[in-house]
């Protein structure tokens, strides 16, 4: 991923976070043929030991998984927030761009055992469903139905090995245009504009600390 040093950035701790609050991720491989594959999935991002993992499932009929064995590497791709930038909101001369947040994580892929695959499971479901009013956890689920489900996905895990993060949010302005962005953004009726002024305010919070 090209990276301009003023959007680089390199706190893994950063990154790990961005990661966990935008894990729905896009796995690319490439066939043997040469030809792109792509899935969007929710993943997780673990530690164990000294490395890093990614895990997580796809379907039995999805194609992908069976390029896992022939590529040498994987590209996992998170995307966090996107919004337009007019150069109007500049006090001079420019032309407009984009702001956004992106991760691309570089890694060597294999398939999980059928008990690793549980436990992957078990945490997700812990993870987006504990908090809520009737959660739907793994004891809760019929052995029928959990015997069926598994028949029909694979999981998989990916060996961290180079991971690439940039965040474009107008560190490049000065700060009176800066701080008219993120108004602009916020008057905008665009969602990802406004998490994007979110995100730049959060920005402004973390340097005056």
């Amino acid at each position: 991923m090209y990276i301009p040093k003023y959007f680089k950035v390199t706190d893994f701790d950063e990154i790990r976070e961005f990661v966990h609050v935008n894990s729905f991720g896009t796995i690319v491989t490439t066939t043997k043929k040469g030809k792109p594959i792509a899935t969007h999935l929710p993943l997780e991002l673990s530690k164990k030991g000294d490395d890093h993992y990614i895990t997580g499932h796809m379907a039995y009929g999805n194609p992908q998984w069976r390029t896992f064995e022939t590529c040498e590497e994987v590209l996992i791709m998170y995307q966090g927030p996107h919004a337009y930038i007019s150069s109007s909101w500049y006090g001079h001369e420019n032309v407009p761009t984009w702001n956004y947040q992106s991760v691309h994580v570089y890694g060597r892929a294999n398939i999980l055992g059928e008990e690793e695959l549980k436990q992957d499971l078990i945490l997700l479901l812990e993870k987006y469903e504990k908090h809520r009013k009737n959660p739907i956890l793994w004891d809760k689920l019929s052995p029928q139905l959990l015997e069926s489900e598994l028949k029909g996905i694979v999981g998989f895990k990916i060996k961290v090995q180079d991971i690439q993060a940039s965040y474009k949010l107008s560190q490049n302005r000065n700060e009176e245009d800066y701080l008219n962005i993120i108004d602009q953004l916020h008057s905008e009726e665009n969602l990802n504009s406004q998490q994007m002024a979110e995100v730049m305010e959060k920005r402004v919070i973390n340097m005056v600390k």
